[in-house]
């Protein structure tokens, strides 16, 4: 009974935060310039602000040993300097209209983000186009740039074991696809790049035909469409980049790594298996997944290994992807707990999960979650431009967006159980382990 009032409870505040947040299809405008680029628009008229997010479909994946990295260095490139704003430029022209701005790459995406005063979007606009049709490849600016991303690198792989594990992890469990690669590149590689190699990346990748564009706020959607057309619409279509052909051979047996770290205080474990892409139809039911498991302190995972103290802490993590990537279950021992008593009892977990499944109110509080934390997502006008835009590349339409809330509703326990029976198999599993390095 206590559960059922406390279900019900929920879905009261969920149907609040969805009558107050939620979106619908019919709201969002769409149009496509000559050259190709795609912009999704979105009026939101309850503050007077505005975002915009660029997304460029390049990453890692469309790298090769040797020019690994590149797609997170011209995340840095593109705020130093373009034909009319000079190195440093974008950042101070930005924040003295009173917005600011950020970026983030990925193995598939280079997302560019920017929030402003509504009555800024001209000067976004401006900024935007010419960093894209006159980015300034300047030696001098590469060359200090190329210090900054090595100083990055070290720093990132020595302050974070994780990332310092999935690093590695993604090295052993992909043997051909480009997601082996780490995204911030080879210390070697960075190191060696030429200006022909970044030339000749960003004429390829940075193409308005690459990319899609999500306008959200108090904008009207006529005047977005006239400012793309005016500052991107003369930027030249090119061909598209070659796509990544490679297709990862499956895994037919389990794979295992070992590393040290001297700064490590605890031992670090971490086991990837293989998942198919976003767009695959398992994807709701494996989102589900990973919450069961490692969603919280009422997982399967923080029961099971943290309030026992064998870890301090748990976590479950996937990439988005246009090709099959890894989920991520890992955990950090506790105090003299050995790596393989955590990870012993960590599979114990995910056994249990595969043969008996999960329950119907366990089902029910993961997809609350998942429903809330949608639609709170759309309280904002970041959020929305976010959600739009990921859906539109990497589902194939910002309309799958709106999919989204009946297709967690309509999954059973019997779904949940299934995806885990068919990829979390010991075949398709690669362990990881980091510990200090012993003297």
């Amino acid at each position: 009974m206590k559960w059922k009032v406390l279900a019900a409870s929920l879905m009261l505040a969920l149907s609040a935060t969805t009558a107050q947040a939620a979106i619908s299809a019919d709201q969002v405008q769409t149009f496509t310039l000559n050259n190709g680029m795609k912009f999704i628009v979105l009026e939101s008229h309850g503050i007077p602000n505005a975002t915009m997010y660029t997304f460029w479909k390049v990453g890692s994946r469309n790298e090769a040993p040797g020019i690994t990295g590149l797609s997170h260095f011209f995340e840095h490139m593109m705020f130093n300097g373009s034909k009319k704003f000079g190195p440093k430029m974008f950042d101070r022209t930005m924040e003295a209209n009173g917005g600011s701005n950020n970026a983030f790459t990925s193995s598939d995406l280079t997302v560019y983000q920017d929030w402003f005063p509504a009555s800024a979007l001209e000067t976004i606009f401006t900024l935007e186009s010419d960093r894209v049709a006159h980015l300034t490849i300047d030696p001098k600016m590469v060359e200090s740039e190329r210090g900054v991303v090595l100083s990055e690198r070290s720093t990132n792989l020595e302050n974070s074991n994780l990332m310092a594990l999935y690093n590695e992890i993604n090295s052993v469990a992909f043997t051909a696809h480009p997601y082996a690669l780490p995204v911030i590149g080879h210390e070697s590689d960075i190191k060696a790049w030429t200006q022909a190699d970044l030339e000749h990346y960003f004429r390829t990748y940075y193409a308005p035909n690459n990319a899609v564009a999500v306008v959200v706020g108090d904008v009207k959607a006529e005047q977005v469409k006239q400012l793309a057309t005016k500052y991107f619409g003369g930027i030249p279509k090119r061909a598209l980049p070659p796509p990544v052909r490679t297709i990862e051979p499956p895994q037919t047996g389990e794979r295992r790594l070992f590393i040290t770290k001297e700064s490590a205080t605890s031992v670090n474990l971490s086991v990837g298996y293989k998942v198919p892409a976003n767009d695959s139809p398992d994807h709701y039911a494996l989102d589900v997944l990973q919450s069961v498991l490692a969603g919280g302190k009422t997982s399967r995972l923080y029961k099971a290994l943290v309030d026992t103290q064998l870890a301090t802490q748990v976590s479950a993590d996937s990439i988005d992807g246009f090709d099959p990537g890894l989920l991520y279950l890992s955990a950090v021992a506790a105090a003299n707990v050995p790596a393989a008593k955590l990870e012993q009892a960590l599979l114990a977990e995910v056994d249990k999960l595969v043969k008996e499944g999960v329950s119907a109110e366990e089902l029910q509080k993961v997809k609350n979650q998942k429903l809330v934390n949608l639609y709170r997502e759309q309280e904002t006008i970041n959020g929305k431009a976010l959600q739009l835009g990921s859906y539109e590349v990497f589902f194939g339409s910002y309309k799958k967006m709106f999919d989204a809330p009946a297709a967690y509703q309509k999954l059973t326990p019997a779904d949940i159980q299934a995806v885990a029976a068919k990829y979390l198999t010991k075949s398709q599993r690669t362990i990881g382990v980091l510990a200090a390095k012993e003297d």
